[in-house]
């Protein structure tokens, strides 16, 4: 009995510690499907959006809208409490980078992963590879947590390496959180779903393939930013 205990301890720490959410050329990958989805998906409701924020500010933050087919997702980007990741953000979905691109990454139960300029094409081997050709600080604030509803940056597995890959929580990812050991790879929280969790859940749902690639693509039409 002591050894299955021990056993099923080290299989769910196994889980965590592979709960990344890296670029595919990072040394280690991030959870397979299966292993994803070993809990239960909690469906996102306006009810169970994440509460937390950064500290109280006057400033209005901006809000970026998602088209896709499956509808619109409104994001509160927390420009009053991460900055740079906020405004490089914008920068990139003012430029139309996002435009075209896919969610390239599907894991139910886990996460949606979007953001890589490769994924406009079709040649999918490339998917998550691609990136903005630049990268910038890594932004941790106390308090934002890697809760279901909360967008944050993909990175390669290293500090300060996320430039335009991000993704959105499904379920509440505590242990993707900077402040969460003995996880080398960190994930910046810098915005939550505000409008659109059904579309969301919607992507959430669709069968995947090879690599957590949706069989149908998911692409972002645009990213408009509301200031």
């Amino acid at each position: 009995m002591k050894h299955k205990t021990l056993l099923a301890a080290l299989l769910v720490f196994g889980v965590l510690v592979g709960a990344g959410i890296w670029y595919k050329n990072a040394l280690a990958p991030g959870p397979s499907s299966d292993s994803a989805a070993k809990s239960e998906p909690q469906e996102l409701s306006q009810n169970s959006m994440p509460e937390n924020s950064p500290q109280e500010s006057s400033q209005k933050n901006p809000i970026a809208i998602f088209k896709t087919a499956k509808g619109n997702i409104e994001i509160e980007l927390f420009m009053d409490g991460t900055p740079i990741t906020a405004e490089n953000f914008i920068k990139l979905a003012k430029s139309g980078f996002y435009d075209g691109t896919k969610f390239h990454r599907v894991i139910k139960g886990f996460m949606i992963q979007g953001g890589d300029p490769n994924s406009k094409g079709t040649d999918t081997s490339k998917y998550g590879f691609g990136g903005s050709g630049y990268t910038i600080q890594d932004e941790f604030v106390a308090g934002l947590s890697n809760v279901r509803g909360t967008i944050a940056m993909a990175n390669t597995g290293q500090p300060n390496s996320g430039g335009s890959q991000f993704f959105i929580n499904l379920a509440d990812n505590t242990g993707l959180d900077f402040d969460k050991p003995p996880f080398t790879s960190s994930h910046p929280v810098f915005g939550k779903v505000i409008k659109g969790t059904d579309v969301v859940d919607a992507i959430a749902g669709v069968r995947t393939g090879a690599s957590d690639i949706p069989l149908t693509p998911i692409t972002i039409e645009s990213v408009t930013i509301v200031e």
